[in-house]
């Protein structure tokens, strides 16, 4: 009997992966075809996939979508931890920098109302912007990649192997992505104006990759995001005036629908929402929403013409 009942438990065990795989339930708690094996099996169209839960495009995905919206926005106005040792202090314990000097600076920033101390110590002439990226590495903690230790220039996106980024966020953030180590999934990422790591745990989860940041000078940085920028493809479409947590939802089912998507990610990253959608015979859509309220928060870090699709 022993036995019996441990076939008879493992038969019980594939028949049900089997019916799971074939009609499988609605994430949403409500569905009405959440607890009807008959409905799931009678012609009701294939869900759509979000962090590992399958939901009905035509009720439950809107719903759905809404209530991720919200969190993902909510988790992005969490305020980032500030720097142990200011830029200042770096280039001061480097003796590249003297105490007058960092005043001068200090005071022409806050006479002028805006710019990176960094910026205005270059602007006039107390250090060069080799200094200010030696420095900036040491304060996020990260390497410095020198120009001439590249063996090839940049990749546009969406060529090669490398993983598709949006280039409205490299933009933002000023990085551009280096090099990217297939046997180990890594992709190497330079920033020009200080490391953001929650792009880069956004990049980690939206392309199932590991990231590796450096330090670049930031007109070394600048050059190529404006080459990339030439390379925006239809494989990106912004919107940057949303209203609010169901126009986002409504936006992306829409897109999800006409293109039959089979899976959804998305996550925040600063003024953006960045979404990506699955396509069954062609590569991944990325869509980046946002409204004007938060985009007013967010300083951007560079300025490259964008394609903006108005809402």
């Amino acid at each position: 009997m022993g036995t019996a009942s441990l076939h008879f438990d493992a038969w019980s065990l594939v028949w049900r992966e089997f019916w799971r795989k074939l009609a499988p339930r609605c994430g949403h708690i409500d569905c009405r075809h959440r607890q009807s094996l008959w409905r799931r099996l009678r012609g009701k169209p294939p869900g759509v996939l979000i962090q590992g839960s399958r939901y009905c495009v035509d009720e439950c995905l809107e719903r759905a979508l809404t209530d991720l919206v919200r969190r993902a926005r909510a988790a992005s106005k969490r305020a980032l931890a500030p720097h142990r040792v200011p830029l200042g202090l770096v280039l001061l314990s480097r003796q590249q920098l003297t105490a007058e000097q960092l005043r001068t600076a200090l005071e022409a920033q806050r006479s002028a109302g805006r710019g990176r101390i960094g910026e205005w110590l270059q602007t006039l002439g107390f250090a060069s912007e080799q200094q200010v990226t030696a420095a900036l590495a040491r304060q996020w903690s990260c390497p410095v990649l020198r120009e001439n230790s590249l063996t090839a220039g940049i990749a546009a996106p969406g060529t090669g192997r490398a993983p598709q980024i949006p280039v409205t966020l490299l933009e933002s953030f000023v990085m551009i992505p280096l090099d990217y180590v297939e046997a180990t999934a890594t992709l190497h990422i330079a920033f020009g104006e200080g490391v953001d790591y929650g792009v880069l745990y956004a990049i980690e989860r939206m392309v199932g990759c590991h990231t590796e940041p450096c330090m670049a000078a930031p007109t070394f940085v600048r050059r190529n995001l404006e080459a990339l920028s030439r390379h925006r493809g239809e494989s990106e479409v912004v919107f940057d005036r949303v209203a609010d947590a169901a126009e986002f939802s409504r936006i992306i089912r829409s897109y999800c629908i006409r293109l039959a998507a089979s899976e959804i990610r998305l996550t925040a990253c600063g003024p953006h929402l960045w979404v990506r959608l699955f396509r069954p015979s062609r590569g991944p859509l990325d869509l980046l929403l946002g409204s004007p309220h938060e985009a007013a928060g967010f300083a951007p870090r560079a300025r490259a013409p964008a394609a903006v699709a108005a809402v």
